[in-house]
């Protein structure tokens, strides 16, 4: 069985004064690629922040264990984590190319007078070429698109070899060529990292994930993608039919009121 990474009990959190979680519960183990979904509104945002270190919980706790496969795992602050925000607050006026965005991810692991080596430029190199970003590395980023955009800082989320990489709406922004690529590349880190992934696209994540945690103020977690239409529209309060039709399935809402 897999070591936990991350362990959850019991959590609570607010935002902007209003308990928007109640008492969690969640584990997050080597190769999980685990799926989050739920309403607006429902904490997935919090939840994500509380896991990252940027909300502090107002009840239960968060334990983090460093990976050691096939061994008892040990209890640590904190394990390497890579984030894809779902809105980046880059400022795209910022002279800066997409080199070094992507080199930005190591910054945590420097000191603040530490120079990038022939080596971290190699292999930011290599991470460009995996974003499919090869030929526009002294491209300001500035005049990127924000598909390419969102690509530079999925770079600077996985350069780092994090041990947990967190998605926040991955897709936004990405055209649907690049997204069966974007789901293709996330299969193969996988096998280096567990994967947290954040969407309200609930049929490409029913399609792509290991596990499903839905959360709308609390938390229902599925060891897998099983998850029945009925279960659906009761957490999601709205009828929903999947229709899965080509590499990526598509999500309808039927008629419904609020």
């Amino acid at each position: 069985m897999d070591n936990p990474l991350i362990e959850i009990k019991g959590l609570s959190a607010a935002y902007d004064g209003r308990t928007v979680l109640h008492d969690v519960n969640l584990n997050v183990c080597e190769h999980d690629f685990l799926g989050i979904i739920g309403p607006n509104g429902g904490g997935k945002t919090t939840l994500i922040k509380c896991i990252l270190g940027l909300l502090k919980p107002s009840k239960g706790s968060i334990y983090y264990h460093s990976r050691h496969s096939g061994e008892r795992s040990t209890r640590v602050n904190k394990v390497p984590m890579g984030y894809l925000p779902q809105y980046n607050s880059l400022d795209k006026k910022f002279p800066i190319t997409v080199e070094e965005v992507v080199l930005s991810g190591l910054s945590s692991q420097k000191s603040l007078t530490a120079r990038f080596t022939p080596n971290d430029r190699e292999t930011a190199k290599q991470v460009v070429m995996r974003m499919g970003l090869d030929g526009l590395e002294k491209r300001a980023i500035g005049t990127l698109s924000g598909g390419q955009l969102q690509r530079a800082l999925l770079g600077r989320a996985i350069i780092s070899n994090p041990e947990v990489l967190v998605l926040d709406e991955p897709s936004t922004y990405i055209d649907k060529r690049f997204e069966a690529h974007l789901y293709k590349l996330l299969a193969e880190i996988n096998q280096d990292c567990a994967i947290i992934l954040v969407s309200h696209d609930i049929g490409t994540v029913l399609q792509q994930v290991k596990s499903i945690a839905c959360v709308n103020e609390t938390l229902d977690y599925h060891p897998d993608t099983g998850i029945s239409a009925q279960w659906l529209e009761r957490n999601f309060q709205c009828p929903i039919e999947l229709l899965g039709h080509g590499s990526l399935p598509h999500r309808i809402l039927g008629e419904h009121h609020h």
